[in-house]
């Protein structure tokens, strides 16, 4: 039986690559979800490959990542840069963020005491973030609590899939040109949803929820197509 795995030990240098390029990906997702990286910028190989000290083979290894993610895209003779979300990514995100999110508040009353806790702990994180008036920190802070929301579920699965939608969110939050204008008043609703929740009013916290998730794609495509928006 040896045998029949012998020729994978020349793929161990694969493994090494794909190890680091990961890593890469990783870090450069966290600079997406954190703000730091905006739709558009270019992803120099050489600035970058000199910051994180990693070989162009890795960054390369990295952008295919980033772009199975729909996070980067690459443009011939251009260079990669931070993808820029249109109308139809916007929707079909929200669509899926329904489902997760709706998912988690339907499993409330089962849910383990620290996930309620990790939607208490965002919301504090996004109200202190308001009251330096750091509305980027606001807007981070508003994906990591719904992204608690739906980890209400204790599902693995619907964890690690709003782990990989939260850069995308970021990149659509981009759209709007005044994140104090958009991240406010859904700051307000956040409120209203993490009381209902803590009531245990699992069919009103599912109304605001849909509700909230409609009103807050309206507000990003209008401002993708130039129709007004806060």
């Amino acid at each position: 039986m040896t045998g029949a795995f012998d020729a994978l030990a020349a793929d161990r240098s694969r493994l090494e690559r794909a190890g680091a390029a990961q890593r890469v990906a990783e870090v450069l997702r966290d600079h997406i979800t954190e703000g730091r990286l905006a739709p558009g910028t270019r992803l120099s190989e050489e600035a970058l490959g000199e910051a994180l000290a990693v070989s162009r083979n890795t960054l390369r290894e990295a952008f295919r990542l980033l772009a199975d993610q729909r996070l980067v895209v690459h443009e011939l003779n251009r260079g990669v840069f931070v993808r820029i979300l249109n109308p139809g990514d916007v929707a079909d995100i929200y669509t899926l963020r329904l489902a997760l999110e709706t998912a988690g508040v339907r499993a409330l009353h089962n849910a383990a005491s620290e996930r309620l806790a990790a939607v208490r702990t965002a919301l504090a994180r996004a109200e202190s973030a308001e009251a330096l008036d750091d509305w980027v920190t606001v807007g981070t802070a508003d994906l990591y609590f719904h992204q608690a929301v739906a980890g209400l579920a204790g599902s693995e699965r619907i964890d690690e899939c709003m782990a990989g939608l939260m850069a995308e969110l970021r990149l659509a939050f981009a759209a709007v040109p005044s994140a104090r204008g958009l991240h406010a008043p859904f700051l307000r609703r956040n409120q209203v949803l993490a009381g209902l929740l803590e009531s245990g009013e699992i069919d009103d916290a599912e109304v605001e929820l849909t509700r909230y998730l409609d009103d807050a794609r309206a507000v990003i495509v209008r401002a993708m197509t130039g129709a007004g928006g806060q």
